[in-house]
């Protein structure tokens, strides 16, 4: 951000950032927002409890970030891309997600921001049912796991795989449908219609019933 500041400085050198660009770095450059990033100021016990790693504190900062007015902050968690030693990997990363995913949630309802904030949880696709010779599991499109908290949705668990974790056995629903919740969240209406580059009129999403079990 400090870098960001000191190319804005430079006559015209930022001219090239597009409009959209230019309204994320001034919300992050505001007085507010800047000061979420000061992540010291929260007491020692928040910051314990969300876990002294990178993922915990970030998980907090994102929480800052949000109540100083950012309406939308993604949190990346990498390394879980277990095709081989997949027990040790995940020893190492998975109770540190867990510890700090429950603390944002819990975070949430305890300020009272559990209508206004919706947690999303999920990567681009599932893992093998069968682990492989090298201890792993590979990329599996066919069946994943996502979570969502707060928003004003009803708690529940959503549909099951078969027996064997390959296939969905009951409400198959699709990425496009998680993705009509977060628009809804965000007051988008998902079966809006843009014009692609060729003038065509294309819906937002294609794939775009809500999760009902939810609503």
């Amino acid at each position: 951000l400090d870098a960001k500041e000191r190319l804005e400085d430079l006559n015209g050198a930022a001219r090239a950032v597009d409009n959209f660009s230019q309204q994320a770095f001034d919300i992050v450059h505001g007085s507010k927002a800047r000061d979420a990033f000061e992540i010291g100021k929260e007491p020692d016990s928040v910051r314990d409890r969300y876990g002294r790693n990178t993922v915990g504190q970030s998980m907090l900062l994102a929480r800052r970030l949000v109540e100083a007015g950012v309406t939308c902050v993604t949190v990346r968690c990498t390394g879980w891309d277990d095709h081989k030693n997949m027990v040790k990997g995940l020893k190492g990363r998975a109770p540190n997600y867990d510890l700090a995913m429950a603390t944002l949630v819990q975070d949430h309802y305890e300020r009272g921001l559990e209508k206004d904030v919706l947690v999303v949880a999920m990567g681009e696709f599932g893992r093998t049912p069968r682990v492989n010779k090298n201890g792993g599991r590979d990329h599996w499109g066919a069946l994943m796991s996502v979570l969502l908290a707060g928003g004003g949705l009803n708690p529940g668990i959503v549909g099951e795989s078969n027996a064997k974790g390959e296939v969905p056995a009951d409400a198959p629903y699709l990425p496009g449908n998680i993705l009509a919740m977060i628009y809804r969240h965000l007051g988008i209406d998902p079966a809006a219609a843009i014009n692609d580059l060729t003038g065509r009129p294309r819906y937002l999403l294609e794939d775009r019933e809500y999760v009902r079990e939810l609503l």
